[in-house]
């Protein structure tokens, strides 16, 4: 049986859950969008030297988070995919409400020595509030770099280094835990550096267009001066017309945007791997394979056009 069944079942398992027909039938209908990030605490489990099922606890009580945010995370934004168009606002923000007690309820209720379950939970704790924080500067809109990296650090990246720190936690490593947060910090921006990219250059137009949202490329055009920033600026509020979208994602790869985005991943991958070479670790296959699996787009990307390596010197200097 897979993960994805697996941490599922272990949450349907708990009291008030069996007793909670939509809570059942939300968990059971697989809303979620990205369940292979509940693997990233049994591989840290496995690095550190423990067995995998040892963060089963951790994958599901992440599952339930998981879901919590992306229910309020809908909310929001005022998503047209969001569950609460199904079963109403009221009802989704309750429910999202009850996922985060549960994350913390299966971690009390698994069999991990006390000391690990309270860091455990003190950890996921931390990434919930956090998260809540960069929800809130979400909607509020960046201005400029330093603003949208404040975002992805508290939006998109605590969930990740949870998942490792917690993940190590059970697998008896607290020292090592807190290194391992850290790469996962740096693969949760790595994840949202995918997903502007992907935002950006989808067809039709991705909501962020017309909300005013700033992914970073959208951002680069429109804050660093280049000889389109003028036409960018005028065509954004258009780009639900399928010509002026088109236009607009020319000049993101003309004037540099898509290249910065790209070197920012880049940089981020680079950094975790020498971290993670740093470290004493059991097994550290699934963790290599882990950020090896964010960085071949782009490398596939470079073959596709000749570029066999990109070396430190070509990197692209920040806004």
């Amino acid at each position: 049986m897979g993960i994805q069944p697996l941490s599922i079942d272990y949450i349907l398992d708990l009291s008030i859950v069996r007793v909670w027909p939509e809570l059942q039938d939300l968990l059971r209908r697989g809303v979620l969008p990205n369940t292979a990030v509940w693997k990233m605490p049994m591989l840290a489990c496995e690095a550190v030297g423990g067995k995998p099922e040892q963060a089963m606890p951790v994958s599901a009580a992440l599952a339930c988070l998981q879901l919590s945010i992306i229910l309020i995370d809908d909310l929001l934004d005022a998503d047209p995919r969001g569950e609460y168009h199904r079963i109403g606002a009221p009802a989704t923000a309750n429910l999202a409400v009850a996922l985060q007690a549960a994350g913390l309820e299966v971690i009390m209720q698994s069999e991990a020595d006390p000391i690990i379950k309270s860091a455990a939970v003190d950890s996921l704790n931390q990434m919930t509030l956090t998260t809540a924080l960069g929800q809130y500067l979400d909607v509020q809109n960046c201005a400029d770099e330093d603003a949208y990296w404040r975002l992805v650090r508290t939006k998109s990246s605590p969930f990740f280094g949870a998942a490792l720190h917690v993940g190590a936690l059970y697998g008896g490593a607290l020292a090592t835990a807190e290194r391992l947060r850290q790469i996962g910090y740096l693969y949760g921006e790595m994840i949202q550096l995918h997903d502007d990219l992907r935002d950006t250059m989808a067809v039709p137009a991705n909501p962020d267009w017309a909300q005013g949202r700033s992914p970073l490329p959208i951002l680069f055009a429109q804050i660093v001066e280049h000889p389109d920033r003028a036409r960018f600026l005028q065509l954004r509020p258009s780009a639900s017309n399928p010509d002026a979208l088109a236009e607009a994602q020319v000049i993101l790869i003309r004037c540099g945007a898509i290249s910065y985005c790209v070197d920012q991943l880049i940089r981020r991958h680079q950094r975790a791997k020498e971290m993670l070479r740093s470290m004493t670790l059991v097994y550290r296959d699934g963790l290599e394979a882990l950020l090896e699996a964010q960085i071949r787009p782009v490398q596939e990307l470079f073959r596709a056009v000749g570029i066999v390596q990109l070396n430190g010197e070509e990197a692209i200097e920040g806004m």
